[in-house]
């Protein structure tokens, strides 16, 4: 009867186990050490060989030549051990056994010793499926058992168990296999078993199998039988539902050639397979040429493709046709930006080429200006625009400068209303602003510009001629401005101004 790949070839000592060099070499010196627990917990990726690990490891505690790193395989307990009928080696599905009466019937066999090895072995595959009461019957026995009963537990789940149950276990973490060593011994069994094979089909096997060693075997077993002993790319990708490689290296070369109605064809074509797909194709057959420094591209599309694909991921929907075409669009147009970029750095290296020094005179050579210094209003504008660009505008359009004398900076304001408001509220700041540009000791001095009524000096710009015969009494408007006038005080002037300028000051809590 023929035999599936994944059981025929199961590994049966520590070297044969693929992909976990750090478990096997951490349980074979625990075997050739005497460094023994009495519950361990295997957790990975199905197929990544916890059950695998945990019969070896059974085999070897168990062997008339052991406890050793590498059973015999030809004594009487070995023998038993690899029919799978040693009766000091129970194994139990924890999926189908789950319950409270399960887990109490097993505590119950713990209570006898081996009827022919050292060591009573119990393995529980999927021990995450047990139920609550049945995991914590099982603590104390797990905790404390018989110096003869070693517990190995293995897992797809690790998180599902309770705590006190990983805490009472040695957890041994088992990784993905990695593709590269998924696919030599792919090529290892193919050679054993007399089948044909392209090693570039093993890769679309191996990736398909997403690091599962035993779902890629029975994969294993189906290519076979789909190539008729002969495997080969254009088979696999037929039955995987892959596209050909060639196609997307057409695809590409189409784009980067901006080969419009062959770009459009593709699509076209595409229509029929999934967005999702044909994007993991498009990013794995960029990655390898990434990695295989071939220069089909060059570094910048690489970046540019990797992020358009990425995006296109994100943009699935239900419509793949539109998918397909927005992300063929947008790597177009990023092929374009290469050209650009090319044509750029051309232009750039013409011109260092055609520029020759010149000899000029000393006197016509032109000296080269420096820039004007800012005087103290503008380096104050600048400090306000670049804290409030709002109270900048306001202040710039309110307000002139004057003079900057003996560290006071003295402006002109016409602020009114609204502006006079906002003056008002950042006064504070701008105070600060001033003595950070200019100095603690700095200050600011305001005079509020007047406004002058034009209208009111039409007799004054009238023609000398006129003044004599108009009835304008001069000696009575001076009296009129004499009226309300008051003795000259600088500080209360100043006073004045910044009220007319910024306003009542306001205390801000």
């Amino acid at each position: 009867m023929l035999q599936a790949l994944a059981v025929k070839y199961r590994p049966k000592t520590f070297d044969e186990l693929i992909g976990q060099k750090t478990v096997s070499t951490s349980l074979k010196y625990a075997l050739n050490n005497n460094r023994l627990a009495h519950a361990y917990l295997f957790s990975g990726l199905r197929g990544s060989g916890k059950t695998s690990s945990a019969r070896i490891f059974s085999r070897a505690l168990v062997c008339d030549q052991g406890p050793s790193d590498t059973p015999c395989g030809t004594c009487k307990q070995c023998i038993a051990a690899l029919e799978g009928k040693h009766i000091d080696i129970i194994e139990m599905d924890a999926a189908s056994n789950r319950g409270l009466e399960d887990i109490q019937a097993l505590i119950e066999q713990t209570k006898y010793a081996p009827s022919m090895a050292r060591f009573k072995i119990f393995i529980i595959d999927e021990v995450h499926m047990l139920t609550p009461q049945a995991a914590n019957a099982l603590l104390k026995t797990l905790e404390e058992p018989p110096s003869y009963v070693k517990f190995i537990l293995a897992t797809t789940d690790p998180l599902k168990l309770p705590a006190t149950v990983l805490s009472r276990t040695q957890h041994f973490r088992f990784k993905q296999i990695p593709q590269s060593e998924i696919q030599n011994h792919l090529k290892e069994i193919l050679i054993k078993e007399n089948v044909r094979f392209e090693e570039e089909a093993l890769k679309f096997l191996a990736r398909s199998g997403n690091g599962s060693l035993r779902d890629t075997l029975t994969l294993l077993d189906q290519a076979i039988i789909f190539c008729q002993n002969d495997i080969s790319v254009l088979k696999i990708t037929d039955m995987l539902g892959f596209l050909d490689p060639n196609k997307i290296k057409e695809f590409y070369h189409a784009i980067l050639t901006k080969n419009k109605e062959k770009v459009f064809d593709f699509l076209d074509e595409l229509k029929e397979y999934e967005a999702s797909s044909v994007i993991d194709e498009m990013l794995f057959y960029l990655k390898e040429s990434f990695f295989a420094r071939s220069t089909e591209f060059s570094t910048l599309i690489y970046e540019r493709f990797f992020r358009i694909l990425a995006r296109a991921k994100n943009m699935i929907c239900d419509d793949d046709g539109f998918t397909l075409c927005v992300m063929a669009f947008m790597m177009m147009e990023a092929s374009y930006l290469k050209e650009i970029d090319t044509q750029i750095n051309e232009i750039e290296q013409r011109k260092a080429e055609n520029i020759t020094p010149k000899i000029t005179p000393i006197l016509e050579q032109k000296i080269e200006e420096k820039p004007k210094a800012k005087n103290a209003y503008e380096l104050l504008l600048e400090a306000i625009y670049d804290r409030d660009y709002e109270l900048g505008e306001c202040f710039e359009k309110s307000t002139q400068f004057i003079s900057y004398e003996n560290e006071i900076l003295t402006i002109s304001s016409n602020a009114t209303r609204e502006n006079r408001t906002q003056l008002n509220k950042g006064f504070k700041l701008i105070q600060e602003l001033l003595k950070d540009k200019l100095g603690q000791n700095a200050k600011i001095a305001v005079q509020k510009e007047m406004a002058i009524d034009e209208s009111k000096l039409q007799s004054i710009t009238q023609d000398p001629s006129t003044l004599s015969n108009s009835k304008l009494d001069l000696n009575s408007s001076f009296n009129e401005l004499k009226q309300g006038a008051k003795k000259f005080n600088p500080e209360e002037d100043v006073k004045e101004a910044l009220k007319d300028c910024f306003g009542e000051p306001q205390i801000q809590e």
